[in-house]
């Protein structure tokens, strides 16, 4: 019985297509089966296996049956589950010369092998294999025709013409096999990227720049176009972007697009980096008093006037290195400071440092002179000066203070008194005060300035009255009289 069967239900099988059917899977992989290979059928769908209904050539067959069985009877088959429906047709041969393909999707790229078999695996010599009526190859002895790598339009009907020889009649016997249909489809778009040469996508300015779009996977005639960021601006078609000579304005995030007419895919963005290199590095201050006297602070900058970051900064006197850094601190300077200094500015690109990029600066000469005995000299008594200018205003200031005295309280006003005169003469002399009884010390008169009357003191330590009016109160200050 003549067999065909269309591939896109294998494809269905493998979960190519869409929705979910009912499917009848075939063992062993062949299409057509032949009766002669010991072929089991099996259902596969939604529900239970006791639920699976059997068709054979159109009409049921064995309801509520196993959901698989062994092929004893050539003919078409076909399975039912009560959710996903009836299954495609597979028809079991059992031709005299049966020509059969893979029972599997094929996809473009893939490699088949067509088998021309004679009945119950029986001889067959000057195998010839068409496809669309149109003889491919023939072969003497072989009965295999392998295509690779598998094109769209590999796809139709394919036969196969040879001679059996015949177990039962002990003689050959020319045949022709039944068609059958490949199909062959064409790999969904998937996997876009872009690489970049030079590798990483760092470029110099002014270097050329080629980017390159490739798919993982997907077939037939496919189109692409580059953007830049997230604008949909057309920057070029073809696989290929090529940039000749980058500028700054060059960098950003790039992307391609691919499509096979129905599918869209695109790359992860590339990110494009522009290095611009490092020129006219200077150290400013650009001119230093001549000469720099020792002890004076002195700091040097260098900077570049253009250079993508980061920069580096190597300080060189006399030829060679002293310092790294965009600052030279070179404090209060000495003579063994004097040279000639430059500094050198470096930028890379990549972390390998593939290549390199230098700049140096103009030549600064610093002369450092050392102080002279009159500069010391000087010093020394402009400081000696300023000593004793300091000397002479705290003496003044201690001599006015004492002159002056404290700052003082408001005094209350005087109030006429006694004022008291000490007498220190003995008894009895001129001048002393009449002593009824020896006195016992030297004793002192206070003389009231209103009249010739004297109180005699014999204290050794007397006050004077100095006023108070109605004869009380007073301010007594106090006289030590020697022993």
């Amino acid at each position: 019985m003549a067999g065909k069967v269309t591939l896109l239900l294998w494809a269905q099988t493998l979960g190519l297509a869409g929705a979910q059917t009912t499917q009848l899977l075939v063992q062993p992989p062949w299409t057509p089966p032949v009766l002669w290979d010991r072929v089991t059928l099996t259902c596969q769908g939604s529900g239970t296996a006791a639920a699976t209904t059997w068709y054979k050539d159109g009409q049921r067959w064995r309801l509520q049956g196993p959901d698989r069985f062994v092929v004893t009877e050539s003919g078409t088959y076909q399975c039912d589950r009560p959710d996903t429906g009836l299954s495609p047709p597979v028809s079991v041969s059992n031709d005299r010369l049966v020509l059969q393909v893979s029972a599997r999707a094929l996809l473009e790229g893939d490699t088949v092998t067509l088998r021309c078999r004679g009945w119950q695996d029986n001889p067959v010599t000057s195998v010839s294999f068409y496809h669309e009526e149109k003889q491919l190859q023939r072969f003497r002895d072989g009965t295999e025709l392998s295509l690779s790598p598998l094109r769209l339009h590999d796809s139709g009907r394919y036969r196969c013409r040879g001679w059996v020889e015949s177990s039962l009649s002990r003689g050959r016997k020319e045949s022709v096999s039944a068609p059958v249909t490949v199909t062959v489809h064409g790999v969904p778009l998937s996997g876009v990227s872009v690489s970049a040469q030079p590798p990483g996508a760092q470029v110099a300015l002014g270097d050329r720049l080629v980017l390159s779009c490739a798919v993982a996977a997907g077939t037939g005639p496919l189109s692409f176009s580059w953007h830049r960021g997230d604008s949909w601006a057309l920057l070029g078609n073809g696989p290929h972007l090529e940039l000749r000579h980058v500028g700054d304005n060059d960098s950003g995030h790039y992307q391609c697009r691919a499509s096979d007419g129905d599918i869209m895919a695109e790359s992860v963005p590339l990110n494009v980096t522009v290095l611009v290199p490092v020129a006219n590095a200077t150290i400013s201050p650009g001119a230093l008093a001549q000469p720099v006297h020792a002890g004076e602070p002195v700091t040097l900058r260098c900077s570049v006037q253009v250079g993508s970051a980061p920069v580096t900064f190597t300080w060189l006197r006399n030829g060679s290195e002293v310092a790294r850094g965009p600052l030279l601190e070179l404090g209060n300077v000495h003579v063994g400071h004097s040279g000639t200094y430059q500094c050198v500015a470096t930028n890379q690109l990549g972390q390998d440092g593939h290549r390199v990029f230098r700049v140096l600066s103009p030549e600064l000469a610093l002369t450092v002179t050392p102080r002279g005995h009159w500069d010391t000299v000087a010093a020394g008594v402009g400081g000696s000066l300023l000593f004793l200018v300091l000397l002479v205003g705290v003496i003044v200031g201690c001599h006015r203070w004492h002159r002056l005295g404290p700052p003082q309280s408001p005094r209350p006003p005087q109030r006429r008194g006694r004022c008291c005169t000490a007498s220190l003469g003995a008894p009895g002399m001129p001048g002393g005060p009449p002593m009824p009884h020896p006195p016992r010390g030297p004793t002192r008169s206070c003389r009231d300035p209103t009249g010739d009357s004297r109180t005699p003191v014999t204290s050794r330590r007397t006050c004077c009255d100095t006023g108070g009016t109605g004869g009380t109160g007073g301010h007594w200050g106090a006289l030590n009289v020697p022993a």
